[in-house]
């Protein structure tokens, strides 16, 4: 019985797993809706939510991590201990970009700098819209 229980499990989480798959929406970085680490490298200076970074834990003895730049939906940052993990960020100092900022500055430059390595093959398709994330902190 435990052997049928277990097959019929396994096949309703993969049916399911396949299921949503069909179903999802892909926003990767430069885009709106985007949230995540970001790379700053070369762009103008992000405007921040607070102006210290932001740290969960520290990182392990021994260990300096350099501080790193997050897009997050608005009340990530008040709650950063909760949301931390999802960004693979608990023992990282965090920066937190402003919405304004992400949108106005990155993404173009983003696409800018992406068109040009790839020769205008960027998907614009989200350049103008934002995605309904709630309200901004700008």
């Amino acid at each position: 019985m435990k052997h049928f229980l277990l097959a019929v499990m396994t096949i309703l989480v993969a049916a399911s797993a396949a299921h949503a798959t069909d179903v999802s929406v892909s926003v990767s970085v430069g885009q709106p809706g985007f949230y995540g680490r970001i790379d700053i490298g070369n762009y103008p200076q992000p405007e921040l939510i607070y102006a210290r970074p932001v740290e969960v834990r520290p990182a392990p003895v021994g260990i300096v991590y350099q501080p790193v730049y997050v897009h997050v939906p608005p009340g990530h940052e008040k709650k950063w201990s909760k949301h931390c993990h999802k960004y693979n960020a608990c023992g990282h100092p965090v920066y937190f970009v402003k919405e304004r900022w992400y949108n106005d500055v990155y993404v173009p430059h983003h696409q800018a700098r992406y068109d040009k390595e790839h020769g205008g093959k960027h998907d614009k398709g989200h350049k103008n819209g934002k995605h309904g994330h709630g309200k901004g902190r700008d």
